[in-house]
């Protein structure tokens, strides 16, 4: 098989959230008259969120990030701040693709947008690719390059290379908790629960302490790029639409609540979008270990960040489906994601309950 064969592929562009060819294809011409042929759009079939699209010259391979069409938070999708984040990273973090242009023209394509290189590799989403098995040390030795790629963003300097300037830093925690409860309480439909409980939890349970740094917020398997010779090695990073300056611990707690390990329950299964349950996975509970000993960083419990996270992505899947409910989409992908809403909700009090005991354990 060849490389070729393993690297991620678009395909066609779904119905209604095409993209005027002639007219972008004109643009893009007059910001690089470089440019050499016909333009060919394709688009990935990830984009829950923000839609991606591979665009083709004849002498060009770049990718193209747009907002999804419909209503959306005030601070969701933003694509010029998402430039110029990866801009400002680009020099300091080596897994950042080169970023090339950004215009909030809407009248080019609909909406705002930016355009990057493509970092071309395999990108594992629920499954690796066909045709690719890895041994059991080799996936052991993918998981544990991810998670050091985590932690050499967290370790960046961002005083020294002036990245604290890039959002507000200082009181980051109490912000994300407060800002993710009215999240849900705004996109909240019928036919999910009010979770007043869950939220209250979160407002009452924030540690005192924070250490600040670099965060992606979205950093999973299926937002990595491997290199098709050697899949255990990472050569880019991508989705940086939620990076900020911000708690690393809670940027644990959000990769953590997509990190369906071998032995979760037949619901966490079905909802699977990364192949965490491969053998030489690490679990849960030893990404953290591994983690924090890195790190050096001693949390005797984690049960805040997991329930955070858990309850963060329960926003995100409800503000999708929000979209879905009132037609602003026609993606049927997302008709049940109401029903992972009150599965996640159901995980959060689960740890709830469990820390709940620990600490009347204490006591």
């Amino acid at each position: 098989m060849s490389r070729s064969d393993l690297e991620d592929r678009a395909g066609k562009v779904r119905e209604g959230e095409e993209i005027h060819r002639e007219r972008l294809a004109t643009y893009l011409k007059e910001q690089f008259p470089q440019l050499e042929g016909d333009l060919r759009i394709t688009q990935y079939a990830g984009g829950a969120s923000n839609w991606t699209y591979r665009l083709q010259f004849a002498n060009a391979d770049w990718i193209l990030r747009r907002p999804p069409a419909g209503t959306k938070a005030k601070s969701a999708h933003d694509m010029g701040r998402e430039y110029r984040l990866q801009k400002a990273l680009e020099p300091v973090f080596r897994y950042v693709p080169k970023m090339l242009h950004y215009t909030d023209d809407e009248s080019i394509i609909g909406a705002e947008f930016y355009v990057m290189e493509r970092v071309a590799g395999i990108i594992p989403r629920k499954n690796m690719p066909r045709g690719l098995e890895l041994s059991e040390a080799q996936t052991r030795k993918l998981c544990e390059n991810a998670l050091d790629c985590l932690i050499e963003l967290h370790s960046i300097d961002i005083k020294e290379h002036g990245l604290d300037q890039l959002a507000k830093g200082e009181g980051y925690t109490e912000r994300q908790v407060l800002g993710w409860n009215k999240r849900y309480r705004l996109a909240k439909t019928w036919n999910v629960p009010k979770s007043e409980k869950i939220m209250q939890w979160l407002e009452q349970n924030m540690p005192q302490n924070e250490r600040l740094c670099m965060t992606h917020n979205d950093f999973r398997f299926d937002n990595l790029v491997l290199d098709s010779d050697d899949p255990t090695h990472i050569i880019g990073v991508l989705d940086w639409e939620l990076a900020t300056i911000g708690n690393p611990l809670m940027d644990v707690g959000n990769s953590l609540a997509y990190w369906i390990q071998a032995d979760d329950d037949a619901i966490a299964r079905s909802t699977r979008r990364q192949p965490t349950h491969l053998q030489g996975m690490l679990t849960r509970d030893e990404v953290i270990r591994y983690y924090c000993e890195r790190m050096n960083v001693d949390v005797a419990d984690f049960s805040f960040y997991e329930v955070f996270g858990l309850f963060r992505l329960s926003v995100i899947a409800q503000q999708i489906y929000y979209r879905y409910h009132h037609k602003q989409t026609r993606n049927k992908a997302f008709k049940n994601f109401w029903f992972l809403v009150h599965y996640l909700h159901w995980r959060c009090r689960k740890i709830m309950r469990q820390a709940n005991k620990n600490t009347k354990g204490k006591s």
